[in-house]
């Protein structure tokens, strides 16, 4: 079974290299992977370079802290190694309009920003509900 083939991963081999990563996080740190919180908290840092005493109110920020920690390494882990497999396999391009986007509604830049925004706020919203 190979690796790469036509500058995709094979997903059997991805799917089980993710499967070990999310094993040895909840063994290793005793949590499971996940990237909401670290949304939350980079939120937070920004704010608490204009507002700190709105952070310090908030109980979550009180027992938890805007930091830095391993979740938010995993979330930055993510960005460089999707962009590391996507240069590796010579797939990378930087595009406002996804192909497939375009040939199902066109080129607007602005209706792909709202509906990407949006979607991006429902996800966000129902993992947060969801304890992230």
């Amino acid at each position: 079974m190979k690796t790469m083939e036509k500058g995709q991963w094979n997903p059997y081999v991805a799917g089980a290299l993710a499967g070990l990563v999310s094993i040895f996080s909840v063994w290793g740190a005793e949590k499971y992977l996940g990237a909401s919180t670290s949304f939350v908290k980079s939120a937070a840092m920004i704010e608490n370079l204009v507002a700190p005493e709105h952070v310090a109110a908030l109980d979550y920020f009180v027992k938890n802290g805007p930091k830095i920690d391993w979740q938010w390494m995993f979330v930055v882990g993510i960005l460089l190694g999707s962009l590391a497999a996507s240069l590796s396999a010579g797939t990378f391009k930087v595009q406002a309009v996804p192909d497939m986007w375009k040939s199902r509604f066109g080129n607007a830049i602005g209706a792909r920003a709202v509906i990407a925004f949006i979607g991006g706020m429902v996800a966000m919203f129902g993992a947060r509900l969801a304890d992230g």
